[in-house]
Formats: structure tokens, C-alpha cells, sequence
């Protein structure tokens, strides 16, 4: 399998496709399932880390533009990366967040700037 999915930790590697049910609840608990409405968009987003290590150590980074956005279908909940999506990405960490925009238009990032990992493929 190329894609490991850990407590929201991704690591997938570069150029294969990735596949994800997305669960969602609206308690820590795990008891109060979100139920998608018509209307109802869910997206993940992917971006560089905030904080990026150079030769003389950490720096803020700031990245406006998602390098991928993906909507994820409410009707199967699953993420669906293409290989294109990552191919053309540099291996290392990332972050990513998904996030719920409800058909009244409320907002409700439920993954927050989570790690993402690119791992290298042989060929």
C-alpha cells in the first residue's frame, strides 16, 4: 500500500494515487456522525509546512495557494487523489487541513493543518 493514514497523519508516496474514506464527526467522542446535506461542499487542501528549515534553521513560510484542491464528494465521502495531483510535488512534509462548507455557507475546518509526507518513489 502506498499510503499510510495515521491519527490524520498522511504518508503517501509521491505520484501513486490515494484513496481515503473521510470520517467525520462533530464530537471527540466519535458519536455525533456528520450527515452531508445537499448543498454541503467538503474539501481538502494541501499546502507547504508554515515553518520551513533552511542553512540557518526554521523560518516562517507563508503560502497563500493551495498546491492541490480537491472537492471530496459528500454522497461517498472519500478522497481522491490522482497520481498528477502529487507527481510533479518535491518529496518532504506538508500540511493539509479539509474542511466543511455548509449549504448555509458556516464553515467548519474539521482537520486542521494536519502533516502530510511525499515519499519517494523508485521510478
Amino acid at each position: 500500500m502506498s499510503t499510510e493514514i495515521t491519527d490524520n497523519t498522511i504518508v503517501h508516496t509521491r505520484g501513486d494515487t490515494l484513496r481515503s474514506k473521510v470520517d467525520i464527526f462533530y464530537d471527540k467522542e466519535k458519536t455525533q456522525p456528520y450527515v452531508p446535506e445537499d448543498g454541503d461542499i467538503v474539501r481538502f487542501a494541501l499546502k507547504r509546512p508554515r515553518m520551513v528549515r533552511d542553512d540557518k534553521g526554521y523560518k516562517e513560510y507563508e503560502d497563500t495557494d493551495p498546491l492541490i484542491l480537491k472537492d471530496i464528494p459528500i454522497d461517498t465521502l472519500i478522497l481522491h487523489l490522482e497520481p498528477a495531483d502529487t507527481k510533479n510535488l518535491g518529496f518532504g512534509k506538508y500540511e493539509y487541513d479539509i474542511e466543511i462548507t455548509h449549504s448555509d455557507g458556516t464553515v467548519d475546518t474539521f482537520i486542521k493543518a494536519a502533516p502530510m509526507t511525499l515519499t519517494k518513489e523508485v521510478h
